[in-house]
């Protein structure tokens, strides 16, 4: 660990107050290693620039349990499709956008990010790949591919066949096998509102739980025969309301490998006032009641019936973001007239570029007792998680007994990854 990190460790270390979640992890883990769980989305390698080579070359390859590969889609038939093929396996990279250094060539049997993460895999053998289906925009028909028993199986084969078994359309059958070890179920969001237009039953709660079931059935009757286990985790929301409406609680435990629970966007920049989008805890102050906050989630969970060591708490790598902030002091729970502007959408910015901004105007403030961090100019206002504020959350990680962290998502962190290497200093690099 870097003397910068110490220093981070040691800050962090003397802010956290009686608060804090007591120590259960020994009790929990032993020295069982916690899981760090990155998402690489597939459209990073266009406007953001950002390959898996940049993974690699940072430093949070090394430093990830999983890599989660965003988004495969379900398609309006209940089957497994690729969102964007040509990014999957289309697409060629050349030299210096490649993990291996060299220059993807004219018909190789696979190129595109497939390929990459390939090449990422040789390179980190013990780095685990799951393939991500669903999301926000692609969770459409997720309820009609759970609705019945056919249903789920015809849909979990095509899984298995496209993504595992790696049978792509137009390429040479298994091209792509053994490039996932596994798949994490980004249904967003079973009986309960998420994306405009998605399809939502009353029983989706139920044929969550079958669905999963039915997934943990084919991968372990994959992995007896390639003699492996195949993992299985789900994006699990912080809501209350929405774990109640779409989960079974403990139940789905049964077939997930882990569950990663949402950690962020607990408010932004579409409500009218600034507020944190990712506290530990609801601030003394906050305007709501009741509140989100990463504690309250995973009470509600353990509530639900989740064990802890079960449950991955998800961190932004981006902030939301207001502007024409009045009402003065240090910005946070004031009137906004919008969203503030951000390089590739209003309201939202990488951490890459909001650590540019201490120091420029803009000036650091910290509810440590809240576990909140946020940036504040006078006019506008960014609530975003740094080093510091991570190494608190892993402090929390490792007192509540949770079983690791998720970071959404990898494009977010600067090039040196400073942001995982606070996720590796706070919870232990992962053994391989």
């Amino acid at each position: 660990m870097s003397g910068y990190f110490r220093r981070l460790v040691a800050v962090t270390a003397a802010c956290l107050v009686a608060g804090a979640a007591t120590p259960v992890a020994a009790q929990a883990h032993g020295r069982q290693a916690y899981r760090t769980v990155g998402y690489f989305t597939q459209w990073s390698i266009y406007g953001r620039n950002f390959q898996l080579s940049k993974v690699d070359a940072s430093g949070a390859a090394a430093r990830l349990t999983h890599l989660n590969y965003a988004f495969g889609t379900v398609t309006a038939d209940g089957l497994c499709a690729s969102a964007d093929p040509w990014a999957d396996w289309g697409t060629s990279f050349p030299a210096d956008a490649s993990v291996d250094g060299v220059a993807d060539a004219p018909g190789q049997p696979l190129a595109g990010n497939l390929h990459q993460l390939a090449e990422l895999k040789a390179k980190h053998p013990g780095l685990r790949v799951l393939i991500s289906l669903g999301g926000w925009s692609g969770s459409t028909y997720f309820s009609d591919a759970a609705a019945t028993a056919p249903n789920r199986q015809r849909f979990v084969a095509s899984c298995v066949d496209l993504w595992l078994k790696g049978n792509l359309p137009g390429l040479a059958a298994g091209v792509a096998a053994g490039i996932f070890d596994g798949v994490d179920l980004d249904w967003e969001w079973p009986a309960s509102e998420g994306n405009a237009g998605n399809v939502i039953r009353p029983d989706d709660k139920q044929n969550f739980t079958l669905l999963a079931a039915e997934f943990r059935a084919q991968l372990d009757r994959l992995g007896r025969a390639a003699h492996r286990h195949y993992d299985l985790s789900a994006f699990l929301p912080a809501a209350p309301a929405k774990i109640t409406a779409g989960f079974e609680g403990g139940k789905i435990f049964k077939y997930l490998d882990f569950g990663t629970v949402q950690g962020y966007d607990f408010h932004g920049s579409w409500e009218p006032r600034t507020n944190q989008q990712s506290s530990l805890r609801v601030p003394a102050e906050a305007p709501d009641n009741p509140d989100f906050s990463a504690q309250n989630a995973i009470d509600a969970w353990v509530a639900a019936g989740a064990h802890r060591r079960d449950l991955v708490l998800g961190i932004p790598y981006y902030g939301q973001g207001w502007t024409g902030v009045t009402g003065g002091g240090d910005g946070r729970f004031q009137p906004a007239t919008g969203p503030a502007p951000g390089v590739f959408a209003a309201g939202t910015e990488d951490y890459k570029t909001l650590k540019a901004l201490p120091g420029n105007g803009f000036r650091v403030y910290r509810d440590w007792r809240a576990g909140n961090s946020w940036l504040f100019d006078g006019t506008t206002f960014w609530t975003y998680d740094d080093p510091a504020q991570i190494l608190q959350k892993t402090a929390y990680i490792r007192g509540a007994g949770l079983g690791g962290a998720m970071v959404w998502s990898l494009d977010g962190d600067d090039a040196n990854a400073s942001l995982t290497r606070a996720v590796s200093a706070g919870l232990g690099s992962p053994r391989r």
